[in-house]
């Protein structure tokens, strides 16, 4: 699949770690490092601008060595970015630990997962059909 991209960074476009991450690579794209405080948010910029086509979106999540080492993740896991965004890729990130945390420019922050979607009708009626698991809510699979 080919996505236009504009890249305003200082940085080489997202990549794949591996032949078969889901994720690409996202990297900030700052003028000097940022501080994120104990349990404070900021958005960090990217530099980078996407086109996707139709019934695809851009799923944003946060990245696993961030999340254990430092506790570093996304307010809003997974962000989306829809098909018709053309703005600047910008990610929330918030510290959830007790130290502080420098973002450096050229930081893997996030990862990009790209994610085929449908869009969905409503087709209202008076009741659904029956399952096994019914109307059973939080932790219901989980009893005995």
């Amino acid at each position: 699949m080919k996505i236009k991209i504009v890249n305003r960074s200082r940085h080489a476009l997202p990549q794949y770690a591996t032949p078969l991450s889901a994720g690409l690579d996202l990297r900030a794209n700052l003028d000097e490092p940022v501080v994120l405080q104990p349990l404070e948010r900021r958005l960090i910029p990217t530099g980078l601008f996407i086109a996707l086509p139709e019934g695809y979106e851009a799923q944003i999540r946060p990245r696993s060595g961030l999340a254990i080492k430092h506790g570093i993740s996304l307010v809003n896991s997974p962000g989306t970015i829809d098909a018709d965004y053309r703005g600047e890729i910008g990610i929330i990130l918030i510290n959830l630990s007790n130290e502080p945390f420098t973002v450096n420019d050229g930081e893997r922050i996030c990862q990009m997962v790209i994610a085929r979607h449908e869009r969905a009708e409503w087709e209202v009626t008076d009741c659904l059909d029956d399952t096994e698991r019914g109307a059973g809510g939080f932790g219901h699979t989980g009893k005995e």
